[in-house]
């Protein structure tokens, strides 16, 4: 289910004659001086409720100006915000399903050392305005539901899934739901007294909270995800299909298990994979726009093999600002290395940092 797209009511006639006559900025600028989610085209949100969540993080909802185009449970976000004169950039996922109101909602942990993360825990306040980007990912419920789902997730890897089970539940719950929920601490669980209260209220929903550092009144903790646990927990996860969510590490872990003997896999790490496949070899990569050619290694990042020869493409991967180094592919075979799939359709959009070369390619760089 889509949010509908919100479009400018501003006549186009109108609208053309202000822009050749004002530049963006400028409208911008005296725009804000009345609402600060007034702007020309740049999507912004104004906080309009703050919510604990646990003990480190916090729940922000956010009412969109005009230029927001909607989302998909289970997609994310680019948010950010200005801290000590400097706009600070981090990918956020969406922890609510689409609403009539357009009102959305992000969940953010506090992260020890993170900038932006800090900083919204600890002084985003009810009207405070954030900019926003597009919203982005394919984590999203299919059109029909064929199937029983498993979803797993670790730490903050629950709030993509937490909108899903959301939507899910909207629409009464039409497909079996299975939700394994991993974090350190019983104060670490978002969402729980709600996932409790839905599976009371759904028979088609189940949901296990297991604790890694802390046990039930003194038993030992439940550990990390492995074979015996979820044989245990899902006997027939083989006959379902699977959202995994979390830490890069807990994502291995769970496609090791479940790729290639549940219905479907599909998972999103915090962190792009640190592995390269061992495809022999050097490939031929063209930078279309600069006119450059490059010889890359195959099975290497392109994101590393492109800075190891001094290109700098747009990229925040590393600083968890995601979807930052997509770039446009309009021919060649890429190895995908969070999957190991090839790829070979022209005129496709690819992530730098977790695709490979599998062949000679022509980048949109």
């Amino acid at each position: 289910m889509s949010a509908v797209l919100r479009s400018s009511k501003r006549p186009r006639g109108l609208r053309r004659l202000i822009h050749a006559c004002v530049a963006p900025s400028v409208f911008d600028f005296w725009a804000q001086r009345l609402d600060r989610t007034w702007t020309w085209d740049r999507p912004l949100a104004r906080i309009v409720e703050r919510r604990a969540e646990s003990r480190d993080a916090v729940t922000l909802v956010l009412r969109p100006n005009r230029h927001w185009r909607g989302f998909r449970a289970g997609q994310h976000v680019n948010v950010s915000a200005e801290i000590d004169g400097t706009s600070v950039t981090r990918s956020y996922s969406l922890s609510a399903a689409p609403r009539a109101d357009g009102l959305l909602a992000i969940t953010v942990k506090r992260v020890e050392g993170g900038k932006l993360s800090t900083h919204l825990f600890d002084n985003a306040c009810v009207g405070d305005v954030l900019h926003i980007g597009p919203a982005f990912g394919e984590m999203a419920w299919p059109d029909a539901h064929d199937a029983g789902w498993l979803l797993l997730a670790a730490g903050s890897g629950i709030t993509p899934l937490m909108a899903l089970v959301r939507e899910h539940a909207t629409r009464g719950m039409p497909a079996p739901v299975t939700l394994l929920y991993w974090a350190r601490t019983r104060e670490e669980l978002c969402f729980a007294d709600e996932l409790l209260a839905l599976a009371d209220a759904h028979p088609e929903f189940a949901v296990h909270c297991l604790l890694t550092r802390e046990g039930e009144a003194g038993a030992e903790p439940a550990g990390r995800l492995d074979a015996a646990q979820l044989s245990a927990l899902v006997p027939d996860a083989a006959q379902r299909r699977v959202y995994a969510c979390g830490p890069s590490g807990f994502v291995d872990t769970a496609r090791a298990l479940l790729e290639g003997s549940a219905r479907s896999f599909h998972a999103e790490a915090f962190t792009p994979p640190a592995r390269s496949f061992e495809d022999s070899g050097e490939a031929v990569v063209t930078l279309q726009r600069s006119g450059r050619t490059l010889t890359v290694p195959r099975g290497q990042s392109l994101l590393t093999a492109l800075e190891a020869q001094g290109i700098k493409p747009a990229s925040g991967c590393r600083m968890g600002i995601c979807n930052t180094c997509a770039c446009g592919k309009s021919a060649g075979a890429t190895r995908d290395l969070a999957t190991g799939e090839i790829r070979t359709e022209p005129a496709s959009a690819l992530r730098l940092c977790i695709s490979a070369a599998a062949g000679d390619i022509e980048l949109d760089l």
